[in-house]
Formats: structure tokens, C-alpha cells, sequence
């Protein structure tokens, strides 16, 4: 299933757009653009139906929302609403029930897209938003991978006259806890690096384990904290969970660390050769996220074959997975190396050290 992702770092308001230039900015379409660029991370991680479609209908919806008055944790709340009705709507095997069911999850989706979108043009953050956001995406395929096994219960398996069954289940459950949910929080952590490398640490929201465990430590015992208690505690095992996949990028992190300081701090040919490395991985982390799922649910569904749905993500998209974990590893190997190397050279030489005491 979908785990809380990152984009939940980016909280919510119902405060004004950005003052009275960017109003006026809205009312013609280079400030709607304009606005729509802001709203993009990278044309490196952006993917090809979010930029031409999902974002600027969704920001449609986020320049309405303001005008109505409507928060982003009240849009948040509704996509849950629309989530679990598709998932419903996937239950039945007629064609009428199946449009439905992709329109809602559409919906769904762009609602996802305007929270984020009026939540970044606000400059506001509030923990109940992220909380919010992150068990939004979790309900929605929970709601969509339990109405696959109830709908494949007494259907035929291909070829056979046993039902699925129990059968169903458990291809439900391999699918979604074991494929699904590693495969896109990885994909949304190698993205977040990316961003970190490209834009700095302020272009990204790249978190560690030991960062938010010591802010769930702090928290324990406080009051009026309920909702930062409970993100925190959350997402630390998150990031936990992402940090022991990545070794390889962990060993090349703390190296850079240890030699800069910060992120923000590493030259830029560092920065250059990681990021010639990890672009072309970026297709395959957006391929492991939420569009090429949606339009496979939305195929199957509509012919009938959900099934087909649940061995894809077994077979596929864990082949994906593996080669994207295995490339992007290797990289940071390399370059662990080479900055090592690179570091003994620059150390060695008494010019550079005298410029690297400027730093």
C-alpha cells in the first residue's frame, strides 16, 4: 500500500496567496503559468501526465478552493471520501461502476495534487496536514486492494474451476505490503535525494531516521503535541525503513558529511556527476508510484481481470524495483570511491587547502 510519503513535509493553511502582487498575478494566464511552474519540484521528477495534466487541473481546483474559502486539510479529507468510494466502485464488475470508480479516483487524485499545490502557494505547514495527507494515500489502496479481493472471491481462477478465495487474498496481500508499499517509498526517497543534490536542502524534503527520532524522543510526555507525536513517531520508521535499503547511498552520504558538512556545502562537480547518474533513474521511481498503478487498476478493472493487476506489481514492478535499487546503489559506490579519492588528492595539495580553509 501507499506509505506516507514525503510530500507530506508540506503542510497546510487556509491563509492568502502570497500577497497582492501574486493576486494579480492570478487573474491572467502568464501569472496562472507562472504559478504553475512554482508548483513543480524538477522537470527531472516531474512526470509527463502531472505536468500537463494532473497539475494544472489541480491547480485550477487550488485557485477555486481559495476563492471558496476551503482549506487544504478539508481537500485532504475529501479525497479520502473519494478514494474509498472508487475502491467501492471496484467491487462491482459492470462497466458503469468501473468508469465511476476511475473518475472518483481521478478526483481523488487531483484533490491530492490541490492540497499540495494551495498548501506550497500559502507558505503554510501544520502537522495535522501532513499526518492527513500521508493516511489519505494509505486509505485509498487499502479501499481499492480490499474491494479487488472481495471481487475476485468467487470468481474462477483462469483456466480452472477453483475460486480465488482465499487465493485472491493472499496475491492481495503480497502485492500490496510486500511489493507495493517498498517499492514506492523508495522510489519517493531515491526522488528526494535527486532533489537534494539538484536544489539544495531547502529544494527538497529529505529526512533521516536519526533526525526524526530524536524529535519523537522530545516530544514524549509534552502536551498539546498529539499530531507531532504521532507524525513523527510514524515517520521515523519510515525513513528507517528507507535508510536500511540504501547502504551504498548511506556510506556515500556520510562521507560527504564528513567532508562538507552539508549538503549544501559539496561541490558542484560532486553534485554533477550524482546527478548524471541518478536522472536517467528517475522514469522508474516515477513508474513505481501512483500514475502507471492508477491506469493498470483502471484497465483491469474494466476488463474484468483485476488479478492481472496484482501479478504485475509481484512481477514487474519488483523487476523494476530491483534494477532501479541495484543502479542507484552502484552509483553511490562508485562515488564513494572517487570522492574519497578525490578528498586524499585535494588534502595533499597545499593550495587547495588553504582555499578550503576559506570554507
Amino acid at each position: 500500500m501507499k506509505k506516507m510519503t514525503k510530500k507530506q513535509q508540506k503542510g497546510y493553511s487556509d491563509s492568502s496567496f502570497g500577497g497582492e502582487v501574486q493576486g494579480r498575478e492570478v487573474a491572467c494566464g502568464l501569472g496562472f503559468r507562472a504559478l504553475l511552474r512554482s508548483s513543480f519540484k524538477s522537470t527531472d521528477t516531474e512526470e509527463w501526465l502531472d505536468i500537463h495534466f494532473t497539475r494544472p487541473v489541480g491547480l485550477v481546483f487550488a485557485l477555486l478552493w481559495h476563492r471558496l474559502g476551503v482549506t487544504p486539510n478539508m481537500i485532504t479529507i475529501l479525497s479520502i471520501f473519494l478514494g474509498v468510494a472508487a475502491g467501492i466502485m471496484f467491487f462491482f464488475t459492470d462497466t458503469l461502476h468501473n468508469v465511476l470508480g476511475i473518475i472518483l479516483l481521478m478526483l481523488a487524485n487531483f484533490c491530492d495534487s490541490t492540497d499540495g499545490q494551495l498548501a506550497r502557494l500559502t507558505r503554510q505547514r501544520s502537522m495535522k496536514g501532513r499526518c492527513l495527507d500521508g493516511f489519505a494515500g494509505d486509505v485509498w489502496f487499502f479501499a481499492i486492494y480490499l474491494a479487488i479481493v472481495l471481487r475476485l472471491w468467487r470468481q474462477p481462477m483462469p483456466g480452472t474451476e477453483e475460486v480465488w478465495s482465499f487465493w485472491g487474498l493472499g496475491l492481495a496481500a503480497v502485492a500490496g505490503l510486500l511489493c507495493h508499499s517498498p517499492q514506492s517509498s523508495l522510489g519517493d526517497y531515491y526522488r528526494q535525494i535527486h532533489l537534494c543534490f539538484l536544489k539544495g536542502r531547502e529544494g527538497s524534503e529529505l529526512d533521516t531516521y536519526a533526525r526524526e527520532h530524536a524529535i519523537a524522543e522530545r516530544l514524549k510526555g509534552e502536551k498539546g503535541v498529539f499530531w507531532d507525536r504521532a507524525f513523527h513517531s510514524n515517520y521515523q520508521n519510515y525513513c528507517r525503513s528507507q535508510e536500511r535499503r540504501t547502504p551504498a547511498f548511506q556510506k556515500f552520504h556520510a562521507t560527504l558529511m564528513e567532508q562538507y558538512g552539508s549538503i549544501d556545502r559539496v561541490p558542484k562537480e560532486v553534485k554533477e556527476r550524482f546527478l548524471a547518474g541518478s536522472r536517467p533513474l528517475m522514469p522508474y521511481t516515477n513508474l513505481l508510484t501512483f500514475n502507471s498503478r492508477a491506469i493498470l487498476i483502471y484497465v483491469t478493472c474494466l476488463l474484468n481481470c483485476p488479478w492481472v493487476y496484482l501479478l504485475f506489481e509481484i512481477t514487474v514492478y519488483n523487476v523494476l524495483y530491483v534494477y532501479m535499487h541495484r543502479r542507484h546503489e552502484k552509483l553511490c559506490r562508485n562515488l564513494t570511491v572517487w570522492s574519497s579519492f578525490s578528498s586524499t588528492f585535494s588534502s595533499s595539495s597545499p593550495e587547495k587547502n588553504d582555499v578550503n580553509s576559506l570554507g
